[in-house]
């Protein structure tokens, strides 16, 4: 009775702990706010927003304040060589230079820091379904654990109701002492199961938790995961084949770079204020000047054909890698579709197998209400009861796993 109690409490206080119950929404919603990949992502294109303004602000005119001064005494003959080096000069100036630079060269300089932030931002859509995947996953292993749990825990309830039924029996003479020890000995078997299934439950839950980047040892029950499977995009609009036209475009800019390099470069520049070399009139040696520079390309040994012979290659590269993924992509779609299909097929045949399975337990525990079942063809009965159980629920887990797969392209 005492052993019978300790069963009745520890059942309740488990239930108890599992009384509150998160959904798998909440795990991706804090999964996702924890990733400090994530926040990286979104980080460096923010970075590369202000990479664009400096960049902008780098072809306006840039102005500066420049001051020096030198005194180089000689004495009694001895000192630095006048006409090398003034004996002392004092200058201030106040320089503004400007470099022309055209307006598409500015664009294209702008587009590939643009460029870089839309591959940044489509690696973080990426990583993003790639924490959603793992943290799914997790998800529906833990709700798997948790669905055994509670089966193995329904079957240790029905053996105690027939233990406690075949032990009035044994004591009445009706089964024999072994035939009750061989249902006893099945009643603890399950009960280890029960035990198992509880610590295969709170170790996969903790690593649940752990993706998320949760600190959190409670244990709590887990919704059931509503998993819908949704179309996958069209290739244009797929994030994952998003990288390779941004790799195309990164290539179309990078051989208007090489082109904007071979222009001529022009460069203009005003100082004005106060230089002198104290040799004169010093009051009078304010002024200004003006200039520019201007540099041509002509000949650079036949490098501008190697750089576009380069991004060729790359080009090539890129279309050989979009291709194979291509096939892979259509080809996994595929796969996966035809696997969950025929999990949906499996599914009438495993309900029917329970229905005959439940049947039997119940007609075995009516009959061993008046001794008229062996003992044996009973615990036939259960075992058989719990592999086809064992089988749905593998087969429901299984499903949410594949669906979770296929959703991962859907984006």
């Amino acid at each position: 009775m005492k052993w019978l109690f300790s069963v009745i409490l520890c059942t309740f206080f488990y239930s108890a702990s599992l009384a509150q119950t998160n959904t798998l929404d909440h795990y991706l919603e804090l999964a996702k706010s924890n990733s400090p990949l994530l926040k990286d992502l979104r980080n460096q294109v923010a970075s590369n927003q202000l990479d664009s303004l400096r960049l902008k602000a780098g072809f306006k005119p840039q102005v500066n304040a420049t001051s020096a001064g030198i005194y180089a005494p000689i004495v009694g003959g001895y000192g630095y060589s006048e006409p090398i080096l003034n004996e002392h000069t004092l200058n201030g100036l106040v320089a503004v230079n400007q470099a022309i630079v055209s307006k598409r060269n500015v664009n294209a300089q702008v587009e590939a820091i643009t460029l870089l932030s839309q591959s940044v931002n489509n690696a973080a859509k990426i990583s993003e379904q790639d924490l959603k995947k793992a943290v799914t996953n997790q998800y529906i292993t833990a709700y798997g654990d948790l669905q055994q749990v509670k089966f193995s825990q329904e079957i240790v309830n029905l053996l105690i109701t027939e233990e406690d039924v075949l032990k009035k029996l044994t004591r009445a003479n009706v089964y024999r002492q072994s035939d009750y020890l061989t249902f006893l000995v099945t009643l603890k078997q399950q009960q280890l199961q029960l035990a198992q299934a509880r610590l295969l439950y709170k170790n996969d839950y903790a690593t649940l938790n752990y993706l998320a980047g949760v600190a959190d040892t409670s244990i709590v029950e887990l919704s059931t995961p509503d998993l819908q499977t949704a179309m996958p995009p069209g290739i244009n609009s797929s994030i994952f084949f998003a990288q390779y036209r941004l790799d195309s475009l990164k290539l179309i800019n990078s051989r208007k770079q090489i082109d904007f390099s071979y222009k001529p470069k022009t460069n203009v520049f005003a100082d004005g204020g106060y230089n002198s070399d104290f040799m004169g009139q010093a009051y009078k040696n304010f002024g200004a000047s003006v200039g520019f520079n201007l540099s041509i390309p002509i000949y650079d040994g036949g490098q501008r054909k190697l750089q576009y012979r380069k991004i060729s290659l790359e080009e090539e590269t890129r279309q050989n890698y979009k291709a194979f993924f291509n096939v892979q992509y259509r080809q996994q779609l595929a796969q996966l579709n035809q696997q969950i299909s025929e999990n949906d097929k499996l599914m009438p045949q495993i309900d029917d197998q329970i229905k005959y399975s439940e049947s039997l337990i119940k007609v075995d525990t009516q009959l061993l209400q008046t001794g008229d079942v062996k003992i044996a063809d009973l615990i036939l009965a259960i075992n058989n009861y719990l592999t086809v159980r064992n089988l749905k629920t593998q087969t429901i887990i299984s499903k949410l796993q594949l669906i979770n797969q296929l959703n991962y392209w859907n984006r």
